[in-house]
């Protein structure tokens, strides 16, 4: 059987500030079928899509985009390194910026 393949993968956090790439429709099936967590109806109906994804009754991107509204409903969800980047240097600049705001008494 051929791994069916996100396009995107998702990041998600496995352990205490340890992110893990998920980037297969197996991957993700496997960090659901293993929750540890509450197992709500959402939890339910989200491992029945990948059974479904895994029979090829539903596509990958569909797999990848129920994953990810799945990780972020249980805060498990890790920003993109990208997003994150971007978002640390504009804390930067904008700290920098204000520096001139601060008045130094001699």
């Amino acid at each position: 059987m051929t791994p069916k393949r996100f396009t995107r993968p998702v990041q998600v956090f496995v352990g205490l500030g340890v992110a893990h790439e998920v980037s297969s429709v197996m991957d993700a099936y496997q960090l659901l079928d293993e929750w540890v967590g509450f197992r709500s109806p959402t939890h339910a109906a989200t491992l029945a899509l990948f059974r479904s994804a895994l029979a090829d009754d539903k596509d990958a991107e569909t797999a990848r985009l129920a994953f990810e509204a799945f990780a972020r409903s249980r805060g498990i969800l890790a920003a993109e390194p990208i997003e994150s980047s971007g978002g640390a240097a504009e804390e930067w600049m904008t700290a920098y910026d204000r520096r001139s705001e601060i008045v130094v008494d001699s």
